[in-house]
C-alpha cells in the first residue's frame, strides 16, 4: 500500500513506496497520511539507535519467545514482540493521523514504544523479587541504562506514565505530552486488538 504525503505547507508528494522515502519524510518533517504495517526490522530502521538494536539482538531467543502478557493480550508465544510491532505500528499511525501539530518526534516516541514492556520477557527468572510495579519500573530502568540506551526527560516520563498515571494527583499533571500518545498506542494493542499481532499487517 502506497501513502500520501503533506508537509508543512501544504505541498502534495508523490505517493510513498519504499522505506527509504518514509525516512526522509521524517527527516524534512513531512507528515504521512496513512501508512503502511512495518516490520520489526523497518521499525529498527525508522528508529535508527544501535544501542537499542544491540539489546534487542542479544536477548533476541528470549524477546521472541516471550508472551505479550499472561492472559490479556498477545498471550502466545511470541506475543511478546507482536504486541512491540503492533504498539509502534498504532504509534505511527495515531501520530501521522493527528490533526495538530505534536511537540514532539516520531522518532522519540517509538523509542519509548520500544522499551515500554522491556522488562516482560524477563519476568519468569527476575518476577519473584518484583514486590510491587515500582520493582518492575526499576527493573526497565535498570536494563535501559546498562545497555547504554540514552533518553530524554520527556521520553522517561513517557515510560513512567505509559500504563496510566499510577500516583495520579488533580494538583498536578503528572502524564506528559508523548506519555498520552504511547498510552493510546498501547492501550489499542492491548485491549481493542488484544487477539492481534500474529498477522503483521493491519
Amino acid at each position: 500500500m502506497g501513502m500520501r504525503a503533506v508537509d508543512e505547507r501544504g505541498h502534495k508528494y508523490e505517493r510513498l513506496t519504499t522505506l527509504e522515502l518514509q525516512l526522509e519524510c521524517l527527516k524534512r518533517g513531512v507528515i504521512v497520511k496513512g501508512v503502511d504495517y512495518l516490520s520489526l526490522k523497518e521499525l529498527f530502521e525508522l528508529v535508527s539507535s544501535r544501542p537499542l538494536q544491540e539489546m534487542y539482538e542479544t536477548y533476541s531467543t528470549l524477546f521472541t519467545s516471550a508472551l505479550g502478557s499472561s492472559h490479556n493480550h498477545q498471550a502466545w508465544i511470541g506475543g511478546y514482540t507482536h504486541h512491540i510491532v503492533e504498539s509502534l505500528n498504532i504509534l505511527r499511525w495515531l501520530y501521522s493521523s493527528s490533526p495538530r501539530r505534536l511537540p514532539f518526534t516520531l522518532k522519540d516516541a517509538m523509542m519509548v514504544m520500544f522499551l515500554h514492556d522491556i522488562e516482560k520477557p524477563f519476568k519468569a527468572e527476575f518476577g519473584p523479587t518484583w514486590r510491587t510495579k515500582e520493582d518492575r519500573r526499576n527493573f526497565r530502568k535498570n536494563l535501559i541504562q546498562q545497555n547504554e540506551i540514552a533518553l530524554s526527560r520527556t521520553q522517561w516520563n513517557a515510560l513512567e506514565y505509559v500504563e496510566g498515571e499510577h500516583d495520579y494527583s488533580n494538583k498536578e499533571r503528572m502524564m506528559g505530552e508523548m506519555a498520552a500518545l504511547c498510552h493510546c498506542a498501547d492501550i489499542l494493542s492491548a485491549r481493542l486488538w488484544h487477539n492481534k499481532g500474529k498477522e503483521q499487517n493491519w
